[in-house]
Parts: C-alpha cells; sequence; structure tokens
C-alpha cells in the first residue's frame, strides 16, 4: 500500500465510523432516521402495551389454555420476540408487547381460532382445524421391532364424515395440513377413513412427531377471545436503567480501547478503530433490521464485544509472534493475519451456528437473544479482519515501520499446565457437586432448587390506584420497599401505566392473610382506595412449551457445534472436549446461580446462552493451537509437551480476552440498577469459568482422551 492510499483509506475509515456514530447520535431528517434513540425497546426497557382476553363461553380446560398461550405466543413473536403471554386466573391470558399500542389491531389477529386446515393437491378445503377433535404423538415397535412413530388424529362426528369422503375421493394423492398458510404436512392418503381415527405415520422421531400434534391441537382450539382491557405500561426497568447502562457501556468500552493500546501499542490503536466501527455499524444494523433491544439482547452485543475484541487479541499475538521470529513488520502483518484467520473462523461460525440455532428453534427472548448475538458476530468479524487489517496497513504506509511499535513477542518458557489437571478436574467436580448438593438441600427444604422468578413459575399480579402519578424511579424508591417488607422478598416487578396514576406490581404468589396485609399496609402508606385494589394470580411468563423449545434448542446447538468442530477438525475427541468444557461452565454458573439465589429468569436463559458462546470461542483458539502444532510435529510429537506448549502460546489471548470482557461486565454491574447487577454478577462468574477451563480443563480434557480413549498416533 502506497502512502497516499494509506492516507486515503485511514481518512475513509475513520470518516465511515464518525458518520455511523453521528448517525446513532441524532439520525437524518425530521424523523432521525438511522438514530439509535429508534431501536425498538423491550417490555423491561421501554414498556409497551398490555392486552387482557377473556375465553368466550365456558371455561378452558387446562390443555386448551397451554395451547392457545404457545400459540399466541408464537403469533405475537411477529410484532416482537420478546413479547409476553401467560395466564391471569382461569380463563384470561395476558399479553404484553414492546413497542406497541394498538390493542384492537393485535385483538383481530390475535383473537381468532387457529387457521388449521385440510388441503388436496388442488387447494381446496376438505375440513377444517375444528373438525380435530384430538392430536396424540405416539411410539410404538413396527414389523421388524423397529421404533416408529405416529400422530394419532380422533376427529369430531362432523369431522369424521367429512373425512370419511375426503380420503375416498384421494386415495394416492397427498392431503396437505396447512397452518396459517403454511404446510406443515402432506401425507399421502392409504386407504379410505371412515371410522374417525387416522394416524399420520413414518414419523422421523417422537419429537418431530409431538411438535406436529401440538401444532395441530394449536390450530383445532375452539377457544375464542374477547379484549376485555388494554393499557400502555412503563418499563419494567425504567429510563434509569437504560441511562446507567448507556454509561457503563461508554465507560466499559473506552477502559477496553486503553486497556488494548497500553497492551498491544499501535494495533491497540487499529482496534480501538475497529471496535467503535463495530459499535455504531451494530446501532446502525439494529436499527435497520428492526431487532427488539432488551437486557438480554445486551448480552448478546457484549458478547459481540468480546468476541471483537478477541479476534484482534488473536491478530496482534501472531503478528508479535511472526516479528519475534526475525520477520519484517510487513511480512508479520501480512501472516499474522492468515495464521488467526483459522481461529478466527471456527469460533465465529461455531458461535454463529449455535445462534441459528436458537433463532429457528427457540422462542421468546431466546430468539430475540439469538438475533441480536448472530448480528454481533457477523459484524464483530467484519470489523476485525477487514477494518482492522485495513487500519494496520495503513499505519505501516505511513511510515509507523518500527517493529517496537508492534510489540515483539519473546519466546516464553512453556507452562506445564497438565501436571495440575488432577487437581483442576478435583476443583471443576467439587464445584459442580457442591452446587448440585445446595440444589438437592434448598429443594428438600421446600424453597425450590433455584430461586425460579415470576416468569417461570407465576405469581400475583396487584394493580395499585395511586393518587397521583408516579414515576418508575419514585415507584422503586418508595412503592417497591413497602411491597417488599409485607411480602418478605426483595423480587418485585413494578410497572407504570401510561395515562393513569394506576401502579403494577407483579410479586411472587401471594396467599389470602398476605393480600389481606398487604392491602392494609398501602392504604396507610399511601392513602389508596382499597376497593380499588385489584390482586389476581397470574401464570408463568415462560410456559412449559417456551422452556422445552429453549432446551431443544440448546440441545440442537451443542450437537451442530459439535459436528463442526470434528468436521473442522477431524478428531472427534476435540468435538467431546469442547461439549464437555461448555457443560462445564453452564453447571459451575448454575452452582453459582443456587448459591447465591439469584432469581431465574428470561435473563438466566440468556446469561447462560451467553457464557456457550464466551466459552466455545476460547476452547477454539486452543485447539486451533493445538492442531497446527501437531501438523508441525506429526506423529511422533510429544503430546503433553505440545499441549502445554499450545496453551502457553495462547495464554495470553485467554488472559486478555478475558479482561476486557469483564471489565465491561464489571462496570454494568457497579453502575447498573439492582434488576441488571443480578444479571451482570452471574455473567462475570462466566467470564473467569470460561478462562479458567479454555486454559486448565479443554486442553487437558483432549490429551486424556488421545492417550487414554484413543491411539495415541
Amino acid at each position: 500500500m502506497k502512502k497516499s492510499t494509506g492516507i486515503i483509506s485511514l481518512v475513509l475509515t475513520v470518516a465511515v465510523t464518525a458518520g455511523l456514530l453521528a448517525l446513532a447520535a441524532v439520525g437524518v431528517g425530521e424523523n432521525k432516521t438511522g438514530a439509535a434513540k429508534n431501536i425498538p425497546l423491550g417490555l423491561d426497557l421501554a414498556g409497551g402495551v398490555s392486552i387482557t382476553y377473556q375465553a368466550k363461553g365456558e371455561t378452558p380446560s387446562a390443555e386448551e389454555m397451554n395451547d392457545t398461550i404457545y400459540k399466541l405466543q408464537k403469533r405475537v413473536e411477529g410484532y416482537s420476540t420478546e413479547a409476553q403471554v401467560y395466564p391471569q386466573g382461569d380463563d384470561r391470558i395476558n399479553i404484553e408487547i414492546p413497542g406497541v399500542t394498538d390493542a384492537n389491531a393485535i385483538l383481530e389477529e390475535l383473537g381468532k381460532p387457529g387457521s388449521l386446515s385440510f388441503q388436496d393437491m388442488s387447494g381446496n378445503e376438505l375440513l377444517s382445524g375444528t373438525d380435530i377433535k384430538t392430536a396424540e404423538a405416539k411410539a410404538y415397535k413396527d414389523n421388524l421391532n423397529n421404533n416408529d412413530y405416529e400422530v394419532a388424529l380422533t376427529l369430531t362426528d362432523e369431522g369424521a364424515e367429512k373425512f370419511a369422503e375426503a380420503t375416498a375421493a384421494n386415495i394416492g394423492s397427498r392431503i396437505a395440513i396447512v397452518y396459517d398458510g403454511e404446510t406443515i404436512s402432506a401425507p399421502t392418503v392409504q386407504t379410505a377413513i371412515t371410522n374417525g381415527n387416522a394416524a399420520i405415520t413414518n414419523m422421523e422421531s417422537y419429537e418431530s412427531a409431538e411438535q406436529l400434534a401440538s401444532t395441530i391441537r394449536i390450530g383445532s382450539l375452539k377457544v375464542e377471545l374477547e379484549e376485555i382491557q388494554s393499557k400502555v405500561v412503563g418499563a419494567q426497568l425504567g429510563a434509569d436503567a437504560i441511562r446507567t447502562s448507556l454509561l457503563a457501556g461508554i465507560i466499559g468500552f473506552a477502559l477496553v480501547v486503553i486497556f488494548m493500546i497500553i497492551m498491544y501499542r499501535l494495533p491497540g490503536v487499529a482496534a480501538g478503530i475497529a471496535l467503535t466501527s463495530y459499535v455504531g455499524i451494530t446501532l446502525g444494523l439494529l436499527n435497520a433490521f428492526e431487532i427488539t433491544l432488551t437486557l438480554p439482547g445486551i448480552a448478546g452485543i457484549i458478547l459481540g464485544i468480546g468476541m471483537a475484541v478477541d479476534a484482534n487479541v488473536i491478530i496482534f499475538a501472531r503478528i508479535r509472534e511472526e516479528i519475534g521470529a526475525g520477520k519484517s513488520v510487513k511480512g508479520a502483518i501480512k501472516t499474522g493475519f492468515q495464521k488467526a484467520l483459522s481461529a478466527i473462523l471456527d469460533g465465529n461460525i461455531t458461535t454463529l451456528i449455535a445462534a441459528i440455532i436458537l433463532s429457528l428453534k427457540g422462542s421468546g427472548s431466546v430468539k430475540g437473544f439469538a438475533h441480536t448475538l448472530a448480528l454481533s458476530i457477523v459484524v464483530s468479524m467484519f470489523t476485525a479482519l477487514v477494518i482492522t487489517r485495513l487500519v494496520m496497513n495503513a499505519f505501516y504506509a505511513l511510515g509507523l515501520q518500527d517493529a517496537k511499535l508492534y510489540g515483539i513477542q519473546k519466546e516464553r518458557k512453556t507452562i506445564n499446565f497438565l501436571s495440575k489437571k488432577n487437581i483442576c478436574f478435583v476443583i471443576s467436580a467439587v464445584l459442580i457437586l457442591g452446587g448440585l448438593a445446595v440444589m438437592g438441600v434448598n429443594g428438600s427444604k421446600g424453597k425450590g432448587a433455584l430461586n425460579y422468578s415470576l416468569e417461570f413459575q407465576g405469581g400475583t399480579s396487584i394493580t395499585i390506584p395511586m393518587n397521583e402519578a408516579l414515576s418508575i424511579q419514585e415507584i422503586d424508591e418508595t412503592v417497591k420497599p413497602v411491597v417488599s417488607e409485607v411480602i418478605g422478598s426483595n423480587e418485585i416487578q413494578a410497572q407504570k401505566v401510561d395515562g393513569s396514576n394506576d401502579v403494577i406490581v407483579k410479586t411472587r404468589a401471594l396467599d389470602l392473610e398476605t393480600r389481606e396485609a398487604l392491602c392494609q399496609e398501602l392504604v396507610e402508606k399511601f392513602g389508596v382506595d382499597e376497593n380499588q385494589i385489584a390482586i389476581e394470580n397470574i401464570g408463568a411468563a415462560i410456559s412449559s412449551e417456551m422452556r422445552s423449545d429453549a432446551i431443544t434448542a440448546v440441545l440442537l446447538a451443542a450437537l451442530f457445534m459439535l459436528l463442526y468442530i470434528w468436521f473442522r477438525f477431524k478428531d472427534i475427541r476435540f468435538a467431546t472436549s469442547a461439549v464437555a468444557a461448555l457443560l462445564h461452565d453452564v453447571l459451575v454458573v448454575l452452582a453459582f446461580y443456587a448459591v447465591a439465589r439469584l432469581s431465574v429468569g428470561s435473563n438466566f436463559i440468556a446469561c447462560m446462552l451467553t457464557i456457550v458462546g464466551y466459552s466455545i470461542n476460547a476452547t477454539i483458539v486452543i485447539f486451533d493451537r493445538i492442531r497446527e502444532n501437531l501438523a508441525v510435529a506429526g506423529r511422533k510429537a510429544d503430546l503433553q509437551e505440545l499441549v502445554n506448549r499450545s496453551i502457553t502460546q495462547t495464554l495470553s489471548r485467554s488472559v486478555n480476552t478475558s479482561v476486557t470482557t469483564f471489565i465491561t461486565v464489571a462496570v454494568l454491574y457497579i453502575l447498573g440498577v439492582a434488576s441488571i447487577r443480578e444479571f451482570a454478577l452471574p455473567l462475570m462468574v462466566g467470564i473467569v469459568c470460561g478462562a479458567y477451563s479454555s486454559v486448565c480443563i479443554t486442553g487437558a480434557l483432549w490429551y486424556v482422551m488421545k492417550t487414554k480413549l484413543g491411539k495415541k498416533n
């Protein structure tokens, strides 16, 4: 690159980055297009509309209510992945959707029964979803004693007549099952079915059969809903949470850039420019794609920053190694990027695979987290591999060619990590088993193995008609302490209702005596009208189906990560070691949740997913170096020395990336409001645990598997 080209490249990069930040700050035109303030925010950060529906006619059964809630959850994700749907009493359903104000328009879409139909190949409707009485997944043994799966259908009397006629006319042809315009199955008719019972056979697994049965049940529900009230509610966390999170983000980002400059000198400056562009691009894309930003979404961005820093650290360490080996600065920059590429791509692609699976299979906050994470990963790779390289080459072209400006990696004495592997295994076992023991003790005492939040177990909703309008901060300072003292718990969610003085407080389930005591205290403290206080039971915002979706998504993500690592490293032991390390980190953080009795809700899911993404990236870097050293050393390599050398060579990366990510989260913990601190604390534990497992566990696990469970060559 010529000097003039270098100047132009650097000026354009800085100008574009500054332009993106300016766009995020003020926007363009009267509508402030592109401004960060236009990014859709979730209920926890900005509030939205709360609508209560009631089932028409007879009280629905528990199964009908659960299916209806799941159906609505899937549908409201079209408005926002962060929408919440939960039962209220026996026949009411409450929906909270961020960024929406027109309840009537939503009712028109959500209040109708599921649009399921059975159609012939010409698209003619043969029968509707309401003609299906039940749909159930079944497993059985075929004639060869192999497992087989099917969906058993029972039709109503009217449906049986329609189905008999339809199947008789379509023998040998397919009948498509269409839900909301999408064909979910198209079985071939084998014979006329006249007894009102049918089976969709040859399902690939019990899970796929259950999923199809659930969709058919959802589409065949006869529950009709009518709106009984709607209101616009304020943020659950309040404006103070956004302000402190923003301040924490700015301070944390500045500290990370300063740390990078101190540690890596001129390349640290290049990283600062690249990270700044990451922030600008991410804010712009969040705005462009209208991705709803919530507290879990912030976690996805934090992870993206960590991965962007990580990529730069890997590159800079490689450049230093090349300079230390005697290469020129120009050659070291080129080779450093080339050698760092595989570790960066493998680490980011592995995490991206997880994000895609979570987006496709998850629900609610899991899906929202996955969207933000996927976006952050793509942007972090771009900024590290393109912008950092562009800036580094520009610096060199401008005459900044002294090796001292880039640092020279001195040969490190290999640390014998594997000699301590048994101690590390014991420490990990004690932490995990200790956590499980605490969960068992808590469960036996009736406190619950974990401290499940309102989102997991439901509770009580109290609507308080205050005599004057209060801000969310005033509610936190005056109302919540009173409620907390009466119920004996700090787990309280509070929202204000726009356009009125009402305050909605959600707590754990309260018995009649506690409810009466709370009403009396509210009357005494605030002079409210006791007859106007409304108290109702509410169900879990995270339904059993959503939990099932989350578990399925995480398991599938782990499976696909394992397959990718196996494919890339050509050794199943790399993949199994990586997944085992992920499980280790998750269990250690779970133990921390149990011991510290932190609230387990949707933020818990986001925290765990963040740790999985962070941990796998750290593991890939070490495995990439082991793979590289194996290729050089050949089959006769001393595996113990090779693994120790690989961990030592990547030690600065492990430490520096952990420090920078920890700084970002620690500032969030120090400056954030209570709920944000409760979210940041386990993340900090996860970062420390991820660094520990990547250095002390993953390489040791691979070594043990390589030498004890397989051939040494």
